[in-house]
């Protein structure tokens, strides 16, 4: 479905719609955006991000995940003005064994704690079961991110193990959590059956 982008008369492209959020495809003329959020702190952190980027590399990794089968990187934006609250991607997709790690960021805290991320992911999970034929959906977490955690475990995600020591960020070792969902469990919980 395309609509008119409120800023301007460049209709926007919307590739899963949900009450409140919609995805739609990351282009080049969002590096700027991109660029900056990867250097909010508050992000950084929850994302363990340590490395720093130029906008030249970040429009090459945009035009990169265009090319790239594997992966499908999307922006978050809201129904009611467009406005690009975050990212979602589904990485490492695997058509062997159906498999793919997912990760999100709502990039503003303002945003946080109100369901966005959790419409998200759910529309996400079911592109990911419903239209790729993912078995097995995985994630990382670190230990500090409680709020991603509650929120995982809401949508149905399924705690697994912990990779001790995994991240080192701001002078101290942290543990990440891996989590998963199978897609009968993404199937029993949110598609309705149909009745014969």
């Amino acid at each position: 479905m395309l609509t008119q982008n409120s800023s301007s008369t460049t209709p926007v492209a919307r590739l899963l719609e949900g009450s409140r959020v919609y995805l739609r495809p990351i282009n080049v003329e969002d590096t700027e955006q991109y660029y900056n959020t990867l250097f909010h702190q508050e992000v950084r952190r929850l994302t363990g991000t340590q490395r720093s980027f130029t906008k030249e590399q970040i429009a090459r990794y945009i035009e990169g995940k265009g090319q790239d089968s594997s992966s499908l990187l999307l922006l978050i934006a809201l129904q009611e003005d467009d406005r690009v609250i975050g990212d979602i991607a589904l990485q490492d997709m695997d058509s062997l064994n159906r498999s793919a790690n997912i990760r999100i960021a709502i990039n503003e805290q303002g945003d946080q704690g109100k369901g966005y991320g959790t419409e998200a992911l759910v529309l996400m999970l079911d592109y990911g079961f419903g239209i790729c034929n993912l078995h097995r959906i995985e994630l990382n977490v670190f230990d500090f991110n409680e709020k991603a955690i509650r929120c995982y475990e809401k949508v149905g995600f399924k705690r697994e193990g912990v990779q001790r020591d995994a991240l080192y960020y701001n002078h101290q070792y942290h543990d990440s959590i891996l989590m998963s969902m199978l897609q009968h469990e993404y199937r029993n919980r949110y598609v309705k059956q149909v009745e014969n």
